[in-house]
């Protein structure tokens, strides 16, 4: 059993009023499936009433909110955090409260941070050390990941008391980091095998850590030290083979996969192909990778940019990746957000691999996927609010008690104004490393106001939040979004009904998407060696029909991206009018 401490809540008194009510009127409800116009009545940290001012009386002692012009959305979920995490000599500086705060104030209303232990460190007493970081400092509430950093009959039994009593659900493994968190493949198997049993979610770092080692001891017998060694050794197609690999192994033990943190358009196009061939995959994009590549930073400034797997080099990828959100072939963005002082990085100087990895991000994720998914084209609103918000709380059980403005969810509420600007810069952020990656970008889409279960924590730039107001949120084992596929419960949307709804506006998306459909040869070849991986500035090779929508729209009733299938030799059937020679495809290869 946890022993976790009880902390001692520091929450101030106009926090602690059961009364604490609010009404949101005017203002345009943003769901991931629909958006409507209504008003919302929020009282005791639950949102009680959506609907029509018509039919609902407010009672005294209520702050009103007028949300004229503004869009009502569900709190941001990040899924991928690092907060005060000890790697490669320090410790992240973003605490859980620093952490916390720079998260709400960026419209992220909860966070899932990650606990490693050490190598033979017991995982139950990880878990509590954690749990005592956080539960005094955090100002929204969190769930908890843990990383299996090594294998044993005792982890197995702990990853059972971890998913039945302390309300964990989801385990990340280690392809990369050889010596340290590595784990090999007979192990991956036995992991997934375990995770499956408890029916819960296993989740992969995916890179092959033995081509990275081999490849850092060449670069730096080279002389090759530089932070520009970082990307060398790991290079986009060894994320891509990991990701290949780690989707085999665990669709053999008919495992769920959450594939963390990808940056390179080519592994999200190798989940997106394991999800076409029935895969249970869901795929994680962050904030690094999204918001900036290499090509612009100054070659002074690289080394406070590495993190692992690394932001790539070509100016194309951002917007890769944002296709590939927007088509659904990925699902989710995080920040990974693990922010480390200059001093920290310059510990790196001279060798690359004592670089501390980790950027920030918490704060600036919901305006990047905006301002490059939205506000360019490629996403509307509400697919906007799928992959900033519900579909981690859909996948990691807790919906639709958050990611959901609805009777009864939590009141984790944005009041995001589209239309507006800032610009990002470490003298205004509220992290407490001394630079930020996305320093002088001026976004579209900023939070005009922060509910953080009714409490208004951030109101037009002023942020005032409580340490240790937040609270700890079980993620229960069994996420019917997840083992309703796998269990055949949920069975995929018929081919004929899906082309009957997307072709009729084919030539118009494309269009808007800029996208053209090259001839491709299978990724297997690639990645054998055969031919060469796509240049870095190549057009999408998987193109969406997904653009902005205006108006209303209820996903429900719509599908988020073309069918694409693959004949026998790998060639991509983009918009299937009839079934390709020789019929459906059973791999993703």
């Amino acid at each position: 059993m946890s022993t976790s401490p009880k902390p001692v809540k520091k929450v101030p008194i106009h926090l602690q009023s059961a009364a604490n009510r609010v009404y949101i009127k005017n203002g345009e409800i943003v769901n991931h499936d629909k958006s409507f116009k209504a008003d919302v009545y929020i009282e005791d940290g639950i949102i009680k009433f959506v609907g029509p001012a018509s039919e609902i009386t407010i009672p005294g002692g209520v702050r009103t909110i007028d949300a004229s012009g503004l869009m009502i959305i569900p709190g941001g979920i990040d899924p991928h955090t690092h907060m005060q995490l000890p790697f490669g000599g320090a410790v992240a500086v973003d605490d859980f409260y620093h952490g916390t705060k720079a998260a709400v104030a960026g419209g992220t209303t909860m966070i899932i941070d990650f606990v490693l232990p050490n190598k033979h460190e017991s995982m139950i007493e990880a878990y509590d050390k954690w749990r005592s970081w956080a539960d005094p400092k955090v100002c929204c509430d969190y769930g908890l990941h843990v990383g299996i950093t090594w294998w044993s009959k005792s982890v197995s039994e702990e990853i059972g008391i971890l998913c039945k009593e302390l309300g964990v659900n989801s385990f990340k493994t280690f392809m990369a980091y050889k010596g340290l968190y590595q784990l090999n493949d007979s192990d991956l198997l036995d992991v997934f095998e375990r995770i499956r049993h408890l029916n819960g979610v296993a989740m992969v770092h995916a890179e092959n850590g033995d081509i990275i080692a081999k490849n850092t001891q060449r670069l730096l017998a080279e002389g090759i030290n530089g932070p520009e060694g970082h990307e060398l050794s790991r290079p986009e197609e060894v994320e891509a083979e990991a990701v290949h690999r780690a989707c085999v192994l665990a669709h053999q033990m008919k495992t769920p996969l959450f594939v963390s943190g990808l940056t390179s358009k080519s592994s999200a196009e190798l989940v997106g192909r394991a999800r076409r061939s029935g895969y249970c995959v869901f795929g994680e994009t962050l904030a690094s990778s999204l918001g900036r590549s290499m090509s612009g930073v100054p070659k002074g400034d690289r080394i406070y940019c590495i993190t692992s797997p690394p932001i790539r080099e070509s100016a194309e990828t951002p917007r890769q990746l944002m296709k590939s959100l927007a088509y659904d072939d990925l699902q989710l963005t995080g920040s990974d957000n693990c922010t480390f002082n200059k001093e920290h990085k310059a510990l790196g100087k001279g060798d690359f691999t004592k670089i501390p990895n980790g950027v920030n991000g918490v704060e600036d994720r919901m305006s990047l996927v905006w301002e490059k998914g939205v506000h360019a084209g490629l996403l509307d609103p509400c697919r906007f609010v799928a992959v900033t918000s519900t579909n981690a709380a859909k996948i990691f059980n807790i919906y639709p008690q958050k990611g959901r403005i609805a009777v009864g969810s939590d009141a984790d509420i944005v009041i995001w104004n589209p239309n507006a600007t800032r610009t990002i810069s470490k003298d205004t952020h509220h992290h407490a490393c001394d630079f930020n990656i996305f320093e002088g970008m001026t976004v579209h889409g900023i939070c005009e106001y922060v509910l953080v279960r009714g409490r208004i924590c951030a109101e037009r730039g002023n942020v005032r939040v409580a340490e240790g107001f937040g609270r700890f949120i079980p993620t229960p084992v069994r996420p019917p979004f997840v083992y309703d596929i796998i269990e055949g419960k949920v069975q995929s949307q018929p081919e004929e009904q899906h082309e009957e709804k997307q072709n009729g506006n084919v030539a118009k998306r494309f269009a808007e998407l800029d996208i053209q459909i090259p001839v491709q040869e299978p990724i297997s070849a690639m990645l054998a060696g055969n031919l060469a991986m796509p240049a870095e500035g190549s057009l999408c090779s998987t193109p969406s029909v997904r653009g902005r929508v205006d108006g209303k729209r209820d996903l429900q009733e719509s599908s988020f991206s073309i069918s694409e299938e693959l004949d026998r030799s790998g060639v991509r059937a983009c918009i299937k009018v009839k079934n390709p020679p020789g019929g459906k495809s059973s791999g993703f290869w």
